[in-house]
């Protein structure tokens, strides 16, 4: 999600020196590291490896066969044709009286080796299915011959009850694309934004760009994908992700909200130790590979390497360069309540503790009247500060408080008590709404520990949140992690009528412990500069959520239109009414169909949507005018959409070839420039992945309403939005305040009104664009969120 600010931000720090033949061999040595860390992981999880690597077989397959070796060799029948009688020849001879034994070894050997083969064949099968993008291509309800005789043969080679990992070792690698097709494509996306004479000048500098280092470069892409899992994902975690040296907060980190309208229950102990039960509960089933593999169209797999660091990890800081480190276990989280940190332990020796458990753990540390150590209640500062300024700090700060920092470094995730109420207020929605997700994103600068993968916020009154740190995984895996703990604290776990987690206190757990830092003056100016600097970028941010209620998801279907395209066609009129120019706009898709993908960029800005602003903005252009435009744009975005998907996309390609020119020293105009575009406008979807764990017809307010990040330009918007349910879609806006050019709110009114004109170019939109003038709006023309009073039964009920 805020991958679009870290994307324009990077600058790769490689030095090298020596002559022209020396300058190869630093490239050489990155693919070779870069192989060698893939088979690393590989090799980390070798038991895992082994039981998914069999996959689609089994185990007991191999009984199976073994048994039906023996039981042919039993009748008679050899079906090695004479393979076995040479096994046991070369077998040792341990004496007549041990035949039988040597019969049955070549039996297991030969079992083996041909379930061995069997395997091998159905990966390489499986993988070369899994390599047909021909489906992703085809029109939206449309379905050819060679796709349907596709889809039996993965449904055929796909086996029965995959488990988490049980695809990795059939997916393809991701495909480097032709330099000549991502130039042309790159050139088609920068036409709109940019004059003529410009446009001709960036054209010249491809041009000489393809004559002289386009080749060479391409080579050591090509070497690189041959040797690594993936050619890029690895560069883009360490470039984009662990070697910026701007704060994580606001510029990389993203979060995630609680339900919209409902609140289970007031009680914040309570809310806390069922979603932190809740979590723990995943991240058992994580360990166990019993979360099934996300599958596009029930049949396609997606790679699901990024799920392996949710828990247990933490980015730590460095010099020149971060790193993630992470734990195979961990067995307490840590806690930040009214300035103080502690440590509370989540398992006893029967096992994981009990959401009441949890919670009586939670009231102690409420309850407990200890004030914080000074300087300790700004601590957590530090991890908002630049990158290089809280190395440095963190050396001194492990020399005197190791314990305390490992404790915090070694937790399964960060929990915050907020000290104030959070979420939809009766008050004032709007203004509510917007402090929520400015209190998600940013905090107070000092409450959160952002090196944390992840830190769940409860607030005084029981609402929740999620502040994500971005560079060990994307959006869709902490999505799907809060899902599940939305879902499972809410409707499995529940709570006792009074708001308390079910089940009994148990007063024989040792409190929480308390932790104790021990920070030497030479910290505390540190503290003081990181805390006014992230107040000063916490400050700066202007965040606007609003649920937009009018029409959703199935009038988009009834429309037979694509529910994304559309929003981001309605998003191009939007932003043009509000800045009166075009921009290059990101968007974030995934390109998890191959090996480690991780996302790529859909320039949504195209030729075709700028015509069809232009032409809602002519007032001479009629309806079907406009909408034949429409959908011309759609069709083009669509198509933008699933080249990205299936590895065609611009952006991840050169961004890989102008690593490779760095490492190479060799000087490119054309990539320079490339590299210093602004994106004013950066988007992102929510996926709702898990629809079976939300009755959204009979509970429709029990939705996630999404998440948000910071805008990617000074200058700029980050809109992110969620379809929740049919009939609402929520967006998330930020800018900042210091700019003159933007105003989240005054976006927010026109992404309304765009989506409104887009819909009445639609027969049925008419009627709804004729009933929802006027409704929703405050005395400013803000748009106000609705408040549903069937739903604020719920609101402040202590149970569901």
């Amino acid at each position: 999600m805020a991958e679009a600010h870290q994307a324009v931000g990077f600058r790769p720090s490689l030095t090298s020196d020596g002559g022209e033949a020396e300058l190869s061999a630093p490239v050489l040595q990155e693919i070779y590291v870069s192989g060698l860390r893939s088979w690393k992981r590989h090799l980390s999880r070798f038991w895992n490896d082994f039981l998914t690597g069999v996959f689609p077989a089994s185990p007991l397959s191999w009984l199976f066969l073994f048994s039906a070796i023996q039981l042919a060799w039993f009748l008679q029948l050899d079906p090695s044709l004479g393979l076995m009688e040479k096994i046991k020849e070369l077998l040792p001879d341990w004496g007549g009286q041990h035949h039988r034994l040597r019969g049955v070894l070549a039996a297991a050997l030969f079992a083996s080796c041909l379930w061995g083969a069997l395997i091998l064949t159905l990966h390489i099968a499986l993988r070369l299915l899994l390599s047909y993008h021909g489906w992703l291509l085809e029109p939206h309800g449309a379905m050819s011959s060679p796709t349907k005789t596709w889809l039996a043969l993965v449904r055929i080679f796909s086996g029965r009850h995959p488990m988490l990992f049980s695809y990795q070792r059939s997916l393809p690698r991701q495909p480097v694309p032709s330099v000549q097709d991502t130039v042309r494509k790159y050139l088609e996306s920068v036409r709109p934004v940019l004059s003529d004479e410009d446009f001709d000048w960036t054209a010249g500098l491809a041009q000489e760009f393809l004559k002289l280092q386009a080749s060479l470069l391409q080579w050591y892409l090509r070497l690189k994908s041959w040797w690594a899992s993936n050619y890029v994902s690895d560069w883009w975690e360490e470039f984009v992700y662990l070697r910026s040296r701007n704060s994580l907060m606001v510029n990389s980190n993203y979060y995630m909200m609680d339900f919209l309208y409902v609140t289970p229950t007031p009680v914040q102990a309570a809310r806390a130790g069922n979603a932190v039960h809740a979590l723990l509960l995943y991240r058992h089933r994580l360990n166990r590979q019993e979360i099934l593999p996300t599958l596009l169209m029930g049949m396609r797999p997606l790679c699901s390497a990024q799920y392996e660091k949710i828990f247990n990890t933490t980015r730590i800081p460095g010099i020149q360069k971060d790193h993630i480190r992470h734990l195979r276990d961990s067995r307490h989280v840590a806690v930040f309540h009214r300035g103080r940190f502690f440590r509370v332990g989540t398992h006893s020796q029967s096992g994981l503790l009990s959401p009441r458990a949890l919670e009586q753990q939670f009231q102690r540390i409420l309850d407990d009247p200890s004030p914080a150590c000074p300087h300790e209640e700004h601590l957590a500062a530090l991890t908002a500060a630049p990158r290089d300024m809280w190395a440095q700090v963190r050396r001194s700060l492990k020399t005197r408080a190791g314990d305390a920092l490992e404790a915090v470094e070694g937790a399964a995730f960060f929990v915050s008590l907020d000290s104030e109420p959070a979420g939809l207020a009766r008050e004032d929605p709007a203004a509510s709404l917007d402090a929520y997700a400015h209190a998600l994103l940013a905090g107070r600068g000092h409450d959160r520990w952002f090196d944390k993968s992840f830190s769940l916020m409860v607030f005084s009154n029981g609402k929740l949140g999620l502040s994500v740190e971005h560079s060990w995984a994307d959006c869709p895996i902490s999505g799907h992690m809060w899902e599940f703990t939305l879902a499972t604290e809410c409707f499995h776990l529940g709570y006792s009528a009074d708001g308390h987690c079910k089940g009994h206190p148990d007063p024989s757990l040792p409190h929480p412990q308390r932790l104790h830092w021990d920070l030497p003056d030479k910290i505390h100016l540190s503290i003081s500069l990181a805390l006014r600097g992230a107040k000063t970028l916490s400050g700066n941010i202007d965040c606007h959520v609003f649920p937009f209620s009018h029409f959703g998801k199935s009038f988009i279907k009834r429309c037979h239109l694509s529910s994304d395209s559309f929003i981001q066609m309605a998003l191009q009129l939007a932003h043009f009414r509000d800045r009166g120019q075009f921009c290059l706009t990101y968007e974030s898709t995934m390109t998890r169909l191959f090996l480690e993908g991780r996302t790529e960029t859909v320039r949504s800005c195209t030729r075709e949507a700028c015509n069809f602003v232009r032409a809602m903005e002519d007032r001479e252009k009629t309806d079907p005018q406009c909408l034949a435009l429409f959908r011309v744009a759609v069709d083009k975005h669509q198509a933008l959409l699933k080249a990205a998907m299936s590895g065609q996309g611009v952006d991840r390609h050169l961004f890989a070839l102008y690593i490779v020119s760095q490492f190479l020293h060799l000087q490119s105009p054309f990539l320079d420039q490339v590299h210093s575009e602004q994106w004013q406008l950066a988007t992102s979807q929510i996926p709702v992945q898990q629809v079976h764990l939300f009755d959204v017809h009979n509970y429709p307010d029990y939705v996630s309403s999404g998440g948000g990040f910071g805008p990617a330009d000074d200058h700029g918007y980050g809109v992110s939005y969620i379809f929740m349910g049919d009939d609402t879609i929520t967006f998330h806006i930020s800018s900042k305040k210091s700019s003159t050019k933007t105003d989240s709110h005054r976006l927010g009114q026109h992404i309304e009104d765009a989506l409104l004109d887009v819909a009445s170019l639609f027969q049925e939109g008419q009627r709804l664009k004729r009933g929802c003038r006027g409704l929703g709006q405050d005395d400013s023309g803000h748009s106000q969120p609705p408040w549903h009073e069937d739903s604020q039964a719920a609101y402040g009920e202590a149970h569901v």
